[in-house]
């Protein structure tokens, strides 16, 4: 596994590799390989999460003051909400580096957005413990807070959605296109229908996941065809 590779693409080279190899640790891997207690990164995503918590609850603090709390709190949700972090990992390829079990790794794991978003607090636990806070915020600001009002968008994109298609004064409906996998791994298709003619499709791990995403690509769509 190129550990070097990714403090490369991140720009952060830790000074206790230890802590990067433990953010990557998955707890199938460490169950699979008798690991000592507590070596995968679960304890690294709760201080990842808080930390991740605080650098975004100033960063809107300041960048938006006009916002009443309520609304800052929504906010802040959309940015740090499981399928968003998921979304911040592609830039860096954060699941290519990750340890996994067998079986966690042969079930999808690496795409799987519980894991990517585990994984990706996990590293901001183990820069903060490594180079402190600063650093950490450096990271968060390069790779979470960044294009807001699309994260927003990704967050809300089925109210969304609904919004702009009954202003259409037209119907939204979903339909699921395939569904794979056993049980414990299920892999739902949906597309997006607009008065019953497809306008996207998404994929996930759940229906509402594949209809958010569903949802998502059809409001990129409507966008690029308003010129908005």
């Amino acid at each position: 596994m190129n550990e070097a590779e990714l403090q490369e693409t991140i720009g952060y080279h830790f000074q206790n590799q230890g802590l990067l190899r433990q953010a990557l640790t998955h707890s199938s891997y460490a169950n699979e390989k008798h690991m000592k207690k507590g070596m995968d990164n679960e304890r690294l995503e709760f201080l990842g999460d808080a930390v991740l918590e605080l650098i975004s609850s100033e960063f809107l603090y300041l960048n938006y003051p006009d916002l009443p709390e309520g609304e800052l709190t929504r906010l802040r949700a959309s940015i740090v909400c499981e399928p968003t972090l998921a979304l911040c990992t592609k830039q860096m390829d954060l699941g290519k580096y990750l340890y996994l079990g067998k079986g966690e790794n042969q079930t999808g794991g690496r795409l799987r957005k519980s894991v990517l978003s585990d994984a990706l607090e996990a590293v901001i636990g183990a820069i903060y413990l490594d180079g402190g806070f600063a650093n950490a915020k450096e990271f968060v600001l390069k790779y979470i807070l960044t294009d807001i009002e699309h994260k927003k968008l990704f967050y809300d994109s089925k109210t969304i959605l609904q919004e702009v298609v009954q202003g259409m004064h037209k119907v939204l409906s979903y339909e699921l296109i395939a569904e794979s996998g056993p049980d414990h791994d299920k892999h739902f298709q949906v597309a997006a229908l607009i008065d019953g003619k497809e306008i996207s499709r998404g994929e996930g791990h759940t229906k509402k996941g594949a209809e958010q995403e569903a949802a998502y690509a059809a409001l990129l769509q409507l966008k690029a065809e308003s010129g908005d």
